[in-house]
């Protein structure tokens, strides 16, 4: 009798830390999985920003791609997933060049362009556009893009870029607001911008605006982060390294990120 009641003990033992093991190895997978979908979420909102050239950009959001300013050839674009979303901001060539989109795989894609780039589009991409006008916001694989005003203020520089016609951006995309300013020098609307985590900021003469203006403008806004960026002019090139020591010395807190917008140069 008592070695049968001491087997049932042994039993009963066996059962419960099964039991018990079961529970830790669900709980273990538990956080696993949900660890995982952490990373998985981290991973879906990671921008991944690559420069093509001058003005031209690739940014990726998970499974979302984004063209801005694609010119170059569609042979620029070889390396990078086809287009679901594709922003212009002006008419000139090293911002709008129809013969790059018609060669590309835009099938699926949407282009918000303001209204000169509209006038100029091939008649095929026409079911493609969302025309914006400065102030004007759209919404597009959860993404709201609004467009600012982008101009110049100089008098003898007010021909190449006339208030009203062309668009910078605000893209609102994976929790992070990211500024293109397109061609512009540091009007007032830039200025006014609020909350932008990533800015992309053009400095170069006689077309937009100098190192000393864009900085300027940088310190006012106060991005978290500030990319320049359209800093080839004619005959000069911007210095880029003057304007990230203007930035740094008046505000630390913004970092400056310098990326190769020119990779064909020595600049």
């Amino acid at each position: 009798m008592k070695t049968s009641f001491k087997l049932f003990a042994v039993l009963l033992l066996i059962l419960v830390s099964c039991k018990e093991a079961k529970k830790a190895d669900a709980s273990e997978a538990g956080n696993s999985d949900s660890q995982l979908s952490a990373q998985n979420s981290a991973e879906e909102d990671q921008l991944i920003i690559t420069p093509v050239e001058h003005a031209t950009a690739v940014v990726q959001w998970g499974d979302i791609t984004i063209y801005i300013d694609p010119v170059g050839g569609s042979e620029a674009f070889a390396k990078h997933p086809k287009p679901d979303l594709i922003l212009i901001t002006d008419i000139h060539g090293d911002h709008f060049n129809a013969e790059t989109l018609e060669g590309l795989d835009t099938s699926e894609a949407k282009i918000i362009v303001p209204q000169a780039v509209a006038d100029q589009m091939p008649a095929q991409f026409a079911p493609q556009l969302d025309i914006l006008n400065n102030g004007d916001t759209k919404e597009r694989f959860n993404i709201v893009v609004e467009a600012i005003p982008m101009y110049n203020l100089r008098e003898e520089a007010k021909n190449f870029h006339v208030k009203g016609r062309g668009n910078g951006y605000v893209l609102n995309i994976g929790g992070q607001r990211l500024y293109y300013s397109g061609d512009t020098e540091d009007i007032p609307e830039m200025r006014a911008l609020e909350n932008i985590d990533k800015a992309f900021i053009c400095m170069n003469l006689p077309y937009t605006m100098t190192v000393d203006s864009a900085a300027d403008a940088v310190l006012e806004f106060k991005p978290k982060q500030v990319y320049p960026y359209h800093y080839r002019g004619r005959p000069d090139v911007s210095d880029v390294n003057q304007f990230a020591s203007q930035v740094n010395s008046g505000d630390s807190n913004i970092e400056v990120v310098q990326l190769d917008w020119y990779p064909a140069e020595a600049y």
